[in-house]
């Protein structure tokens, strides 16, 4: 009969019996280490969630402050004289002007961008390669 010692070493197995035993104590180590990756997870998924939820009701007051900054703003313009209709007016040429810039800077941020010249270049030679038969002698080597 097998013996356990304290020390927690086993006596007068054979090596499929220690083999089979270390196979078990692996795969229990594994399904705790997953155990706790789930439960970590679970923690910070919930976080995330309370975390982005407060974030979109600020963009949401961010929102109505911006609206109630406007409307005063136009009340202010009223208050040094301007109509009504063309102090509003003013507020909202001055949105679309915000809006012109910030789309001119987004378009020409766009064009900055590379397009993963050197991705696509890298496929294009592959293909080219797989064309006319795996032949890579003429193909140049990868730089690194």
């Amino acid at each position: 009969m097998t013996e356990v010692r304290p020390n927690g070493q086993y006596d007068d197995k054979s090596l499929g019996e220690l083999v089979a035993i270390a196979t078990g104590s692996v795969s229990r180590l594994v399904k705790s280490e997953l155990e706790l990756a789930k439960l970590e997870l679970k923690g910070d998924a919930k976080k995330a969630a309370l975390g982005s939820t407060l974030f979109a009701v600020a963009g949401v007051i961010g929102g109505v402050v911006v609206i109630l900054l406007s409307i005063a703003l136009a009340y202010g313009l009223v208050a040094l004289g301007i109509w009504n209709w063309a102090a509003f007016l003013i507020v909202a040429g001055f949105y679309v002007l915000l809006a012109a810039v910030l789309i001119l800077i987004g378009l020409w941020r766009m064009k900055k961008m590379s397009g993963a010249k050197r991705s696509r270049q890298s496929v294009m030679e592959d293909f080219a390669m797989l064309r006319r038969g795996g032949d890579s002698e003429d193909k140049p080597a990868p730089a690194e």
